[in-house]
This record gives structure tokens, C-alpha cells and sequence, in this order.
């Protein structure tokens, strides 16, 4: 009787585990049938040319939309936040977990925590009111004065609302998510490793960086894609600070250029879409994003698969 009530209990969680797989299958499908749905007014009248244009005019008779500009200003803005961001988060989470006293490290964990509850709206109004204008007098000018004749990155004169702005503070927003979750990552790793380390006269620095990064080097990238995910569709923040500029002006051609992402882009005028190839343009964009998006995780999972092989008997 006993054995049946187990099989019987198996059986009901092995549905609700199937339902529950299901049930997520179900609304990838359904968000990508709607943006698909959506998008085929502007594919149709724009085609594949859609994804290589320049063009953003919504002007009624005289539309062309074109989603090259976004996909470039939301990779730059992505690609200097995690430039940024991986190697201060990969130092916070090696300090808090291998350097610093639990006196120290549990309160600067519990801060880092807090800042990763933060909204983005409050780090969005922090950067346009007060964080811009330090950036712009301490650095962004100085970097022109000195280079701006040179350097092709700081040629253009800085206002302080661009793809260099938008990255350092995007950095800071995905700093506090990347760490935490690589803090949990390195104290999970058994202390027996690090003992065997230090027992052949590693230092601490080797034993971090020879051992124990090694060892959660598919942890450490899965933190890494999740930020990496939160800067690629970080909305509001990116819209406050970014410049806001359209077609192909939002090109950035230097650190200080005003550009625009897939997303502030959709944020920014779809309350002001009044004709169906305007809405069907911006629904595009959110297929271009979701699509983009996958194709980060989809190869992240495969460069995780192939940097870490499960074999019997344990990991090599």
C-alpha cells in the first residue's frame, strides 16, 4: 500500500513538473507568435531591408523604418556596461567571499543586495539629475580637450547625454546583480579546494585565479549573461540618458555620440504611434530585442557547454 501511495505521488509530481515545463514553452510561443503577428505590416511594406535600414521617419505617407541604428547604439551601450561592469563585480564577489571578514563581507553583501532591488526609474533620475554632470565635467570634457583632436572616440564635443553615459550607468545598475550572484557562486566552491591550493604554497591571488575561477568558470559566465541580458533590455534608464537620437544620426561614431536602443526606442513612441506601419515598426524592434536576446542565451549556453563537460564519475 505504501509503495502504491509513493508511485501514485510520483505520478502527480511528474505531470505537475511536465505542466509546469509546458506552461512555460507555451508563453515563449505566444510572445513570439504576437511580435511576429505584429511586425508583418512593416516586414511587408519594408521587407528584409527592415533589419539593415537607417531610415526612422513615421511621417503618414511618407514612412521608412529601419532597425540598424538601435541594434548598434543597444550592443555599444551593452558592450561598455559590461566592460565595466564584469571585472568591479568579479572583484566584489572575490572580496566579499575570500578576502574580507564576515564583520565586513556580510554587511557590503547586504548592500550590494539593496542596490540590486533598486528600481531602474531611481537610477535613471540619478543619472540625469546628478551623475551626468559629474561625468561631464570630470572626465567627458577633460577627455575631449586632451583627445578630441586624435582619437576618433572623443572627437565629438560631449552634452552629456550619450552612449558613453548610458554605458557607465547601465554598468553600475548590472554590477550589483553580477556580483551577488558570483559571490553565491565562489562560496559554494568546497573549501577542500582551496585548501589543497594553499597547502602547495599558492598565494591568495593564485589560488583565486588558478583554482577557484577555473573551477566556476560556467557559474561565473551564467552570471555574466544575466547581466548581460538586464543591460541588453534595460528600458527607462537608457531612455533618460542616452540622447534619444533617430535614423541614422543614432549611429555612435564616438564615446559621446547620442544614440538610441531597441527598447528606448519602443518606450519613447508608442504612445505616439497613431498609424498601423508606426506600431508595426516598433512591435518589429521588440522582435529584433527578443530575438537578439535569445541569441545571447542560446550561445552562452553553448560556450558553456563547451567549457564545461560532464563526464561519469565527475567534471573535467
Amino acid at each position: 500500500m505504501f509503495l502504491g501511495k509513493k508511485r501514485k505521488g510520483d505520478r502527480i509530481f511528474r505531470w505537475v513538473v511536465i505542466g509546469a515545463s509546458g506552461y512555460t514553452l507555451l508563453m515563449l510561443v505566444l510572445v513570439a507568435f504576437s511580435v511576429i503577428e505584429g511586425a508583418i505590416p512593416v516586414f511587408s511594406l519594408e521587407g528584409l531591408s527592415f533589419f539593415i535600414g537607417t531610415d526612422w521617419n513615421p511621417v503618414e505617407g511618407r514612412e521608412s523604418y529601419g532597425a540598424l541604428p538601435y541594434v548598434i547604439g543597444t550592443l555599444v551601450t551593452a558592450g561598455i556596461a559590461m566592460v565595466i561592469g564584469v571585472p568591479i563585480s568579479l572583484g566584489i564577489a572575490v572580496f566579499i567571499s575570500e578576502i574580507a571578514p564576515p564583520k565586513v563581507g556580510t554587511p557590503v553583501a547586504y548592500v550590494i543586495e539593496v542596490l540590486a532591488a533598486i528600481p531602474s526609474i531611481i537610477y535613471g533620475l540619478w543619472a540625469l539629475l546628478v551623475f551626468r554632470i559629474w561625468l561631464l565635467d570630470l572626465i567627458e570634457r577633460p577627455l575631449y580637450q586632451a583627445f578630441g583632436g586624435t582619437l576618433p572616440f572623443f572627437a565629438k564635443a560631449p552634452f552629456g547625454l550619450d552612449v558613453f553615459t548610458a554605458g557607465i550607468v547601465l554598468a553600475v545598475m548590472i554590477i550589483p546583480i553580477i556580483s551577488s550572484i558570483s559571490r553565491e557562486i565562489l562560496k559554494a566552491i568546497p573549501n577542500s579546494q582551496r585548501e589543497a591550493a594553499y597547502s602547495l604554497g599558492a598565494t591568495r591571488w593564485e589560488t583565486v585565479r588558478k583554482v577557484l575561477f577555473p573551477y566556476a568558470k560556467a557559474g561565473l559566465l551564467g552570471a555574466t549573461v544575466i547581466g548581460l541580458g538586464r543591460a541588453v533590455g534595460e528600458t527607462i534608464l537608457v531612455t533618460m540618458v542616452i540622447g534619444n537620437a533617430l535614423g541614422i544620426a543614432a549611429i555612435p561614431t564616438t564615446l559621446f555620440s547620442q544614440s538610441n536602443t531597441i527598447s528606448s526606442v519602443i518606450a519613447s513612441q508608442f504612445n505616439e504611434a497613431v498609424t498601423p506601419f508606426h506600431s508595426s515598426a516598433l512591435i518589429a524592434l521588440g522582435a529584433v530585442l527578443f530575438v537578439l536576446t535569445m541569441g545571447i542565451n542560446i550561445g552562452a549556453q553553448l560556450l558553456v557547454s563547451r567549457m564545461v563537460k560532464v563526464v561519469p564519475g565527475g567534471r573535467e
